[in-house]
């Protein structure tokens, strides 16, 4: 069985039997139930979705029946999996969810286990195309928290720098998807008018959708964007052929932003930035000297930037060789 993301895979044994299988994977990006129970803002939410793992299986193998061992099993994994979770990912779990199906299931062994229903899906599934476009069975979501005060924890303005997953990243609506292309409206194309199959806004938004998400490099950016479902590539007004939306290669990528007018670029990404800064409440400074690169009249080159606190974006990022009254006081 293939799960997409973090997993962990355990079996419960008794003197070499086999008597239960449980898989742990990445938490669901969306849980309407979840993330009220939570009460955290949006802006929070990706940042802080690897702290939550989800029991996307659980099963008791007919050689396992036996009273109680279900809620039994369950507490032997939650007392070890935040253990696990560290040593094989590098960071803690604060939070256990998981979906079940009232259909087949009524969720007794979990809250014999101390689990607490937070409410319901509203049935929609995942699909290829992205969800179905009808509502199904809702499923009953359960979380167990895993440290005393993970609600709090989880929804606090300010996350402790030891559990940041690493890069910045963000998670794009729907909205942002839309509004990305027209920033980038007034770019030169450095291309020849001949060939040109996608673009050079639709280019651009996707390359900065992918870095925003976390994607570094020319391969990790066409990859993102090959990821991309047929809902998404239609927001990014994405090329439409042969009655599928097309996504630009890592080649096409790659050409674009090695040829584009850099500071063109940075007024277009600052114009994104200035529309969504409103979220952070508090900004951090922080410049440094280039080794080595001077300009026309000898001055070392200084760059300063400004990262949001609470979105950890980087709003602007200016390069310049300082004033000489400047250079003289440092």
């Amino acid at each position: 069985m293939a799960k997409i993301g973090h997993t962990l895979w355990y079996v419960a044994a008794w003197q070499g039997q086999w008597l239960a299988l449980l898989v742990i994977s990445a938490a669901a990006w969306k849980c309407a139930a979840r993330d009220r129970w939570i009460g955290w803002e949006r802006r929070y939410q990706y940042d802080r979705l690897h702290l939550i793992a989800n029991n996307s299986r659980f099963l008791i193998l007919p050689e396992g029946r036996r009273p109680n061992l279900a809620s039994r099993v369950l507490g032997l994994c939650e007392r070890r999996v935040a253990a696990d979770w560290q040593a094989r990912f590098g960071y803690p779990l604060w939070l256990l969810e998981t979906f079940v199906d009232p259909r087949f299931f009524r969720g007794t062994c979990y809250r014999a286990a101390n689990w607490l229903e937070v409410g319901e899906t509203r049935g929609y599934r995942r699909t290829r195309a992205g969800y179905s476009p009808q509502a199904g069975t809702p499923k009953r979501v359960l979380v167990r928290p895993l440290i005393a005060d993970a609600r709090q924890r989880l929804a606090h303005p300010v996350l402790d720098p030891r559990y940041h997953p690493g890069a910045p990243k963000l998670m794009l609506s729907a909205e942002q998807m839309r509004s990305l292309p027209a920033f980038f409206a007034e770019v030169p194309d450095p291309r020849r008018a001949q060939g040109r199959r996608h673009p050079l806004p639709v280019v651009l938004a996707i390359a900065a959708g992918a870095v925003l998400c976390g994607a570094r490099g020319y391969q990790a950016i066409a990859a993102w964007a090959q990821d991309l479902g047929q809902a998404a590539r239609a927001r990014f007004r994405c090329r439409y052929r042969h009655g599928r939306y097309e996504v630009p290669s890592r080649t096409r990528i790659r050409d674009v932003l090695t040829r584009v007018d850099p500071e063109a670029l940075d007024r277009a990404l600052q114009g994104w930035n200035g529309q969504h800064a409103a979220a952070d409440e508090g900004l951090a400074l922080d410049g440094k000297t280039m080794r080595n690169a001077r300009d026309a009249d000898g001055d070392q080159t200084h760059i300063l930037g400004v990262v949001g606190h609470q979105t950890q974006r980087c709003h602007t990022q200016k390069k310049s060789a300082p004033c000489p009254s400047t250079a003289a006081t440092n």
